[in-house]
């Protein structure tokens, strides 16, 4: 029976590489290639956007560090919502849960997916903009597609994500490249009186921070998966300090060539820049962008598919969640019924989804549970120092990172307020009317018993215990 328990546990097949390949995979997905506009819309100047960029780099730095020392303090899983857990109690765990499974992860999910369907069916409407229930159905099957995969196996998702890794570096590499011989050849128009026509506006600094940390979003993704990471008091601070710092430098390097290449009216009215800028520049090969941008996309997907299946996973464990969905593979050794959850919940999610809106909403709702978190943080350094640590940072960078995120929360709100705020933060709220009657005073315990039954039966899963 011991036998059997010690096999139901999630296997630690995530190294440094892997680890790496996580972060820096995730984080370089379709964000590079979309938002640069977006964020030259809302600041209004190329010299701005630059700094902005840069900003939003030292802040996931920043926020990761921190990260890094939560993760090696509580070495399990679940990022964020075993660290409320741990700091805050059950009623905010729960809230954090309930948005994030209904909400923050779907929504991050739809994003992905909807731009790589947008980049992988470009190439074939180049005269028109492609038909939403196409994208639609293609961003689904790339859902479908990597759920499958990370259902059969964790090995063959990590090589999924070291693969794609690869070929994103390469992209950007050649994008960066190209701004070079740009800039040696005299182009710097663009960058003279780079800070003219700048938005000093708080809201406009605030939606230009959401766009730009949307291609950061991936900084916090090996927190999730902590338990399945070889020596995580090593790996996970080498890994954030190794993946972070290289994806700034070459989104840096990329606006930039950006910039050398595109006036900022080409760039704000362009619906994906990296495409633009590759038919301009690379001439009958700027296909290859699409084609970039696709595979960067799906990679990403990946990287927040595998970790998104851990949350619902830790919060079935801690009794949040449904039974079955704390459970694995008896075989393959994954976490199959969070894996699947996720996926429905993402695909119902898509079909009225949008790009532009999902990244506004997914990073408002992101950052109210990241200043949890780091309040989290804060409270062990201070009320706790005997707790051991493999990694700390100084207190002054949570510090830093929390004000940071107060402002991304606030800011939007009270410099142009708008009821959809209303709406969301009622729908946190909303979680009580489920936290109350069946995780505080347990009503109905049986309720699921027999459907739970069935799918382990039906999916061949069966309880993992942690793996500390």
């Amino acid at each position: 029976m011991d036998m059997k328990a010690e096999k139901l546990k999630l296997r630690c097949e995530v190294g440094l590489l892997g680890g790496i390949s996580l972060i820096a995979g995730t984080m370089i997905g379709s964000g590079i290639f979309m938002s640069p506009q977006l964020v030259l819309i809302n600041i209004g100047s190329p010299g701005a956007s630059l700094v902005i960029w840069a900003c939003c780099g030292l802040l996931a730095m920043l926020a990761s560090l921190s990260y890094a020392e939560l993760g090696t303090t509580i070495r399990e899983s679940g990022g964020e919502y075993i660290y409320i857990l741990r700091t805050a109690g059950q009623p905010i765990a729960f809230l954090f849960i309930f948005t994030s499974v209904a909400v923050v992860r779907p929504a991050s999910l739809a994003g992905v997916s909807l731009s790589f369907a947008i980049n992988v069916v470009a190439p074939f409407y180049q005269d028109c903009p492609p038909p939403d229930n196409v994208v639609k159905c293609v961003a689904a099957s790339g859902i479908v597609l990597l759920a499958v995969v990370n259902c059969l196996n964790v090995r063959s998702s990590m090589n999924i994500m070291v693969f794609f890794m690869a070929a994103k570096v390469l992209s950007l590499a050649i994008i960066v490249i190209a701004g070079v011989v740009q800039l040696v050849n005299g182009n710097t128009v663009n960058l003279e009186n780079s800070f003219k026509g700048t938005n000093v506006n708080v809201s406009s600094v605030g939606l230009a921070f959401f766009q730009c940390l949307w291609s950061y979003d991936g900084w916090n993704n090996l927190n999730y998966v902590t338990e399945e990471l070889k020596k995580p008091q090593v790996n996970l601070p080498r890994a954030v300090m190794i993946a972070i710092p290289l994806v700034t430098m070459l989104y840096l390097l990329v606006n930039v060539s950006y910039f050398a290449s595109l006036t900022p009216r080409e760039m704000m009215s362009s619906s994906a820049v990296a495409v633009t800028w590759g038919n301009k520049v690379l001439g009958g090969w700027g296909w290859l962008m699409s084609l970039a941008a696709a595979l960067s996309a799906f990679g990403s997907l990946n990287g927040t598919f595998f970790s998104g299946g851990r949350v619902c996973f830790v919060a079935a464990r801690e009794g949040h969640m449904p039974d079955i969905l704390a459970m694995a593979h008896v075989n393959r050794f994954t976490p199959s019924p969070a894996l699947i959850f996720t996926s429905a919940i993402s695909l119902i999610v898509l079909i009225p989804g949008d790009f532009q809106s999902i990244v506004n909403f997914f990073s408002f709702t992101a950052w109210f549970f990241y200043a949890i978190t780091l309040c989290g943080l804060l409270y062990l350094k201070i009320r706790r120092p005997d707790l051991p640590r493999a990694y700390q940072v100084p207190i002054v960078i949570p510090i830093l990172v929390l004000l940071a995120a107060v402002f991304l929360v606030l800011a939007p709100i009270v410099d142009d307020p708008q009821i959809e705020y209303l709406y969301v933060t009622l729908f946190i709220l909303s979680g009580v009317i489920i936290y109350v009657p069946f995780i505080h005073f347990k009503l109905f315990p049986g309720l699921l018993d027999r459907l739970t039954v069935f799918a382990q039966l039906f999916l061949e899963v069966a309880p993992a215990e942690k793996n500390l």
